[in-house]
């Protein structure tokens, strides 16, 4: 098993992502994009940050402490113009 990394979210944009959804149970996605939305409320109101885990194209499996500005289709925004794959996202806290 992986370590998880502690990653500033400057560093995103340097990492690859697959296609694929790290999440295969259908209620375990619809928790995260309810975790997402609720993140992208704390965001852009309270500005707290939240810790996010995910997992990158070689499968090294990170965690960044940010704020969500915005929850999209397939990407969430985060503060500093960042984008991270909502398939790749494992946890929310």
């Amino acid at each position: 098993m992986n370590t998880t990394v502690l990653i500033p979210k400057e560093q995103i944009p340097l990492l690859s992502f697959s296609k694929k959804e790290v999440i295969s149970d259908l209620t375990a996605r619809n928790e995260r994009l309810y975790s997402l939305f609720r993140s992208q409320t704390l965001g852009n109101l309270l500005q707290t940050k939240v810790k996010i885990t995910f997992e990158a194209a070689d499968e090294q499996i990170y965690t960044v402490d940010t704020t969500v500005w915005a929850v999209g289709n397939s990407f969430i925004s985060l503060k500093g113009g960042i984008y991270l794959p909502i398939s790749s996202i494992l946890h929310i806290e």
